[in-house]
């Protein structure tokens, strides 16, 4: 089968070397596909590790722990990636090369090679970017800052980057080798949940808990969410792949929370209203798990049998109910019940420098109120987004199962 795929955008984009039709291969999983897989990890990893450094000790500096974690994906995800990309540009015979992408005329690699080396170069380029801001402009007092907004667009690139990398051999790899299409399902769920994490960290300062009996809520995940869980549940050949994403994103979340706060952190930036001495956990995921596991079915019940655009707007619906049911009341739940004041569901975990006895810490701020009529005018918008954003993201998903360099 010729491949379609749309690489036409990419600069200096070519034809593959000898014309040749890219067939079905059974092979091995290439060293660099695990370690940008393994990159991708250490972004998540740093990334919660940053943020809990943050409000547990304060300022931290170019080289703290959290930083270097993120770096150590950076550099792994560009070296080895880099040397792919040249081992097959510079070795004419390489057996890669005729299902490589040709870059500026010169460069042979895979698609997701050349993703996660310019992310790589983002990242590390926002490195010494970022240090100079602080250095010239003080504490950060937002997230999305110049020299961030370089180095969240490079994680990304890198994340994104990882999930085509597996995604060509997965599109490649005959079903008779069985061994590599297991590891490749697992490397592809992993790559999957490393990115939903990324993308939850992102939007978590505007969904915390104290939200979430308010519509903006619920419209930002339609906006977000569905195309992602429609694209990467397309993409992939697992039985219920967006119900494991969303377990195993869940567990990358959950896991630093649940461990940082067994060492030490002592606040080193003043003020100090809540002296802990421990790391304070970040937030309990989203259970987007729920509306996963009604998104498998319908993908499985009618995927073919109606248009993506009747797809879409099933999914949009049963995404908003589902999501909107189980998060309305699954946020109070974190908010206001003694039972999520513990390590498991981290209902106690509060900053250095906020005061622990503000009023609304354990309640819902009636700031956030809404009418009737706006709740359900609301969640009307958030449905016809959610639909737009399914269909979109099955658009994507049939992208990527063509994606095969």
């Amino acid at each position: 089968m010729q491949p379609t795929l749309p690489l036409q955008s990419l600069p200096g984009y070519a034809e593959p070397v000898t014309g040749q039709r890219v067939e079905p291969v059974s092979a091995t999983v290439p060293t660099y596909v695990y370690a940008v897989v393994f990159a991708s990890f250490c972004i998540v990893m740093g990334l919660l590790w940053d943020i809990m450094w943050h409000i547990s000790i304060g300022r931290d500096g170019l080289f703290s722990p959290p930083h270097v974690v993120i770096y150590v994906g950076a550099l792994v995800s560009g070296l080895f990636s880099g040397y792919q990309i040249l081992s097959t540009t510079l070795r004419r015979q390489h057996p890669a090369r005729s299902r490589s992408v040709r870059f500026w005329g010169v460069f042979y690699g895979s698609l997701g090679a050349m993703y996660c080396v310019w992310g790589a170069l983002a990242m590390l380029t926002s490195a010494p970017f970022d240090d100079w801001w602080h250095n010239t402009y003080g504490l950060d007092v937002q997230i999305l800052t110049p020299p961030h907004t370089v180095l969240v667009l490079g994680m990304m690139m890198v994340q994104f980057g990882a999930m085509v990398g597996v995604l060509a051999l997965q599109n490649t790899t005959t079903t008779a080798d069985a061994r590599s299409a297991g590891r490749i399902r697992v490397l592809y769920a992993l790559s999957a949940a490393f990115l939903l994490s990324v993308l939850y960290i992102l939007l978590s300062e505007n969904m915390g808990r104290w939200v979430s009996h308010n519509t903006s809520y619920y419209v930002t995940a339609a906006f977000i969410f569905p195309v992602f869980l429609m694209a990467v549940g397309r993409g992939s050949t697992l039985a219920y792949p967006i119900a494991t994403i969303t377990v195993l994103y869940m567990l990358a979340i959950l896991l630093p929370n649940w461990v940082l706060p067994l060492f030490p952190a002592t606040p080193k930036l003043g003020p100090v209203m809540n002296p802990i001495t421990h790391y304070q956990p970040y937030s309990f995921p989203l259970l987007l798990v729920v509306p996963g596991l009604a998104l498998d079915w319908l993908n499985r019940r009618f995927a073919g049998r109606i248009s993506d655009w009747g797809l879409a707007a099933l999914a949009g619906v049963v995404f908003v109910a589902l999501f909107g049911v189980v998060q309305w009341h699954f946020g109070g739940f974190l908010l206001e019940s003694p039972y999520a004041r513990n390590w498991f569901f981290l209902g106690e975990a509060w900053p250095y420098d906020n005061d622990p006895d503000w009023k609304y810490r354990y309640k819902f701020n009636p700031y956030f109120d809404q009418t009737t009529t706006e709740l359900a005018l609301s969640f009307g918008k958030a449905i016809v987004i959610a639909m737009v954003s399914a269909r979109v993201g099955l658009w994507w998903g049939n992208w990527m199962k063509r994606i095969v360099r």
